[in-house]
């Protein structure tokens, strides 16, 4: 089993994703944060079930979707760890990614 390890800026995303949606409602916000950890957390058994990230073709990273959330990650076989690199709906572009690891 894989370990998921949220670097600073996909933990800090994905705060600011609640905090927008809870300026409507409160539960969409907790249920959008929820069903994008779950989807990240099937990466522990699952860690290159991903597809590859169109925008950054021939790099390791690699994405699940949740809803209209992209959760961009990179595994490192090596280490056994998913690095989750950043949450981003799917209306926007892509930040540039980091591979460091979270701590935190």
């Amino acid at each position: 089993m894989a370990e998921v390890v949220w670097t600073r800026p996909s933990q800090q995303q994905l705060r600011e994703i609640r905090r927008f949606i809870a300026r409507d409602s409160e539960r969409y916000a907790q249920l959008t944060v929820e069903r994008i950890q779950n989807t990240v957390r099937r990466l522990e058994e699952f860690p290159q079930s991903g597809r590859t990230v169109p925008e950054v073709d021939g790099t390791p990273y690699r994405e699940v979707i949740a809803g209209s959330y992209r959760a961009v990650y990179r595994y490192d076989q090596a280490s056994n760890r998913v690095f989750v690199v950043a949450i981003v709906h799917d209306s926007r572009q892509l930040p540039p990614l980091s591979n460091g690891p979270a701590s935190g």
